[in-house]
């Protein structure tokens, strides 16, 4: 079975998901917060800055892509409404995923367990935006 994928949604969430980054990294809201925290420094930011930002456009790429396909998955296994399957399967990917590996990566590099929170606080607001957007858009004739 190939899961159904809506590639406008998974655009949109690429979209949404630099645009979390950009509200959540900038000085005003942790943005400082982070560059304290990781020894980041605003030349260090700016410098090559074009790299990150293709690489992180395309990670938000697949991140939608294979979430709207893990979406797609778990609907069809569980039922039920496709909103509600895509908020479980993105949190319970969060956590088993994202959240569990950037947590034993930060303890082994000594980073400071506020930095870590802060990390997979973003990437917790990412994907619920993703999910809220999968969601609500599903696939053309799932739901």
């Amino acid at each position: 079975m190939i899961p159904e994928i809506n590639y406008w949604a998974v655009l949109v969430c690429t979209v949404a998901s630099m645009v979390v980054g950009s509200v959540w990294y900038t000085p005003k809201v942790f943005g400082n917060r982070w560059m304290r925290l990781a020894k980041v420094t605003p030349a260090d930011t700016n410098v090559g800055a074009w790299l990150p930002i293709i690489v992180s456009i395309a990670l938000s790429f697949l991140l939608a892509w294979v979430l709207a396909g893990s979406i797609a998955i778990a609907w069809h296994f569980y039922g039920g409404g496709y909103l509600w399957s895509a908020i479980v399967t993105s949190l319970t990917l969060w956590a088993g995923f994202t959240a569990g590996r950037i947590i034993v990566h930060d303890i082994f590099e000594g980073r400071p367990s506020s930095l870590t929170v802060l990390n997979i606080a973003h990437e917790l607001v990412t994907v619920f935006v993703m999910a809220l957007i999968l969601g609500l858009w599903p696939p053309a004739g799932t739901v």
